[in-house]
């Protein structure tokens, strides 16, 4: 970069050496071309006079040229911000300069600006759109239903089916509800942070016995491996982390399958995984899980009452503890999440 600044500030001393000389050089010639009897030492005078009124002159013209193109650059550039200001992102300036300067750097800066904001602008419409279709699902079968239970004619068994259907649905609006709660929260400032020391172990045998009616309702087979690891970190927001991992571990296993969570300690991290014989993922979906309401095919249609906000809460906690969260998975074969959470 300073080599670069040097040959730029010797180009234009030799371009400013050569105008001065240019200058000169013009005037002494013109001089010479009047046929007046002067003497050399007021000829001599002259030429510098004329010399420096040439160099004036032209110095004039250049900043004029100039001045006139800045101005038109200003005007690009203060009608590229009207149009960001009514939210119009599809602006580029391109001042076509040959060389870097201030200008150049500006437009860059301008246009890289301009992308973020209209990736922004895409990812807002696409949360909008993603949240719109989570309420509108659960309350079309709300509605549904409710209108479905004003007819006398229902037995007992379908009037209680259709109750049944519009709890389901209920709980689920309410726990989407919370996910966005929950991932605001954890993307403002105004989440809570705080840090403690607790044993690991104990949280996530506490979280498994809390899941026991899911598990035994599903006959799963359980292994469990709790090295006794002591970390230091946010309890309660590593608690959902477990929770969602776990709940989704028995959610997408079938019946009679098999669960294996462990925890081992290597150096000062600790290392958590949990794998099962349940539906597996495929390798598209694997590059997708983490981000906000996405949801893979197989799990849409196993199971229709998650939102799809679960793995992005349990990234986004890692992410605020310096920790990793991996996932390894075979379609029809079972799924492993590996996080790997720094002891201190």
């Amino acid at each position: 970069m300073k080599v670069k600044q040097w040959m730029r500030q010797l180009l234009h001393s030799f371009l400013f050496i050569l105008f001065l000389v240019g200058s000169f050089s013009l005037s002494f010639y013109l001089i010479g071309l009047l046929h007046f009897q002067l003497s050399d030492y007021v000829r001599y005078i002259i030429s510098i006079v004329a010399g420096i009124s040439l160099m004036i002159v032209f110095g004039a013209i250049i900043h004029l040229f100039t001045r006139k193109r800045h101005q038109h650059m200003y005007v690009e550039i203060i009608a590229a911000l009207h149009k960001i200001a009514n939210g119009d992102f599809n602006v580029y300036l391109d001042f076509n300069l040959d060389q870097r300067n201030g200008f150049k750097e500006l437009a860059d800066h301008f246009n890289h600006m301009v992308r973020q904001l209209q990736q922004m602008e895409d990812m807002r419409q696409e949360f909008i759109s993603n949240v719109s279709h989570e309420i509108q699902s659960p309350l079309t079968s709300i509605v549904g239903f409710t209108q479905a239970l004003q007819h006398n004619h229902l037995s007992v068994e379908e009037r209680n089916h259709y109750l049944s259907i519009i709890e389901t649905e209920s709980r689920r609006l309410s726990k989407l509800s919370d996910n966005l709660l929950k991932l605001t929260s954890l993307e403002s400032d105004h989440q809570p942070f705080e840090k403690n020391q607790y044993r690991l172990d104990q949280q996530i045998r506490s979280i498994i016995l809390s899941s026991e009616p899911n598990w035994l309702q599903k006959d799963l087979e359980l292994e469990i491996s709790l090295d006794k690891v002591t970390v230091w970190a946010d309890e309660d927001l590593m608690s959902q982390v477990w929770v969602n991992l776990i709940h989704n571990s028995i959610k997408f296993t079938p019946a009679k399958g098999k669960m294996k969570i462990q925890l081992n300690q290597m150096g000062d991290k600790a290392i958590v995984t949990i794998s099962d014989t349940g539906i597996g993922i495929s390798e598209k979906d694997q590059l997708h899980i983490f981000e906000r309401f996405y949801k893979a095919d197989q799990a849409r249609e196993r199971s229709k009452s998650g939102s799809g906000l679960g793995l992005s809460i349990v990234k986004k906690i890692m992410d605020m503890h310096n920790g990793r969260i991996t996932v390894h998975s075979e379609v029809q074969v079972g799924t492993a999440f590996s996080v790997i959470l720094p002891i201190a």
